[in-house]
């Protein structure tokens, strides 16, 4: 556990607090290797532990429902912050931080940010740690640093996969954003979100990258699907039932606006949409999301079928302007 810190000792003390007896342990995919070891931990305490084996996928995807069923008094949820509201099983967030050194791949980024003297700095919930050293840097190195603080997610810097409220808040203070953190996942998001170069300084490759070109490719690929969408008659519209994605109302909203365009809308409940789950139904011919909007997001040409977000199925309604839609971002339902 030497990359990330699980917070041992939180997780037992919680633990005897609450009087819990049985515990179910919930984490994403990366960090799921170390759950029989938070078991071992768990069951030293006294308590039972079970591990949620389903894929999860952030905070909205809270596994709450499944410890009822399983008779868990507590979960314990892991390499996220909190973002539903109400749990309807006690569930302690362990944020995970990582304990990686991002002063390699700082380096590394410099030349990347060029002449841009104003940037964003974003990360996510692991790397929040390192923003002030990363601001310090940055500003020895003659940058203008901005961390914006849109008051939506748990801390002032961090972006999560469906929320870059924080970058979008300072989108006209600045010239470039800087995401610490790993992957291309956020970056990606960031890059969409605001229409400004993204550099990802990843301390786990200790590298440093541009997701520019990569984000350009994806806006075609969206604006592809979005013009084949509106041939579409029969639509479907996906209602999630993960805690954090269930908009219902929403859906409603978008099933009335299908039907004032003369075109036929089908409600479809989700747990996990796959390009798989929606081959099912061959007569419905696009989808629009109203649950995780990342889902079809990085990677549209898995599905057979376009399957777009509420904003970019306003486009294709002829409700909105492409224009518009960026302004507004593609992530802000």
């Amino acid at each position: 556990m030497d990359n990330f810190d699980f917070e041992e000792e939180r997780i037992k003390q919680e633990i005897q607090k609450l009087g819990a007896k049985r515990v179910l342990i919930q984490m994403p995919q990366g960090l799921k290797p170390k759950a029989t070891k938070i078991a071992k931990i768990v069951e030293k305490v006294g308590a039972l532990a079970l591990i949620s084996a389903d894929p999860c996928y952030g905070a909205c995807d809270i596994t709450t429902n499944e410890a009822a069923d399983l008779g868990a008094d507590l979960v314990i949820h892991f390499g996220h912050s909190k973002l539903v509201k109400h749990e309807s099983v006690p569930t302690i967030y362990v944020e995970t931080r990582a304990l990686a050194n991002v002063n390699e791949a700082l380096e590394k980024a410099l030349p990347l940010l060029g002449s841009y003297s104003k940037i964003g700095l974003v990360t996510s919930v692991q790397h929040l740690q390192t923003l002030d050293e990363t601001r310090k840097f940055l500003v020895h190195s003659g940058k203008t640093v901005i961390i914006g603080e849109a008051g939506h997610v748990g801390y002032a810097g961090q972006v999560i996969g469906c929320d870059y409220s924080n970058v979008r808040s300072i989108v006209g203070e600045v010239e470039a954003y800087l995401f610490v953190g790993g992957g291309i996942f956020h970056a990606l998001g960031i890059a969409l979100s605001t229409s400004k170069p993204t550099i990802v300084v990843d301390p786990y490759d200790n590298r440093a990258f541009s997701v520019s070109e990569a984000a350009q490719k994806l806006l075609k690929q969206h604006w592809a699907c979005i013009e084949q969408a509106k041939n579409a008659k029969n639509i479907g519209v996906i209602i999630g039932l993960k805690p954090g994605q269930k908009r219902v109302e929403e859906a409603l909203k978008v099933k009335e606006l299908i039907e004032k365009h003369g075109k036929t809308a089908y409600l479809i409940a989700i747990r996990e949409v796959t390009p798989e789950s929606l081959l099912d139904f061959p007569t419905i011919e696009s989808y629009v999301n109203t649950a995780c909007p990342r889902i079809s997001l990085d990677a549209p040409e898995k599905f057979a079928k376009p399957i777009l977000t509420v904003n970019e199925f306003m486009v294709a309604s002829g409700e909105a302007s492409w224009e518009s839609m960026l302004k507004k971002g593609l992530f802000e339902n």
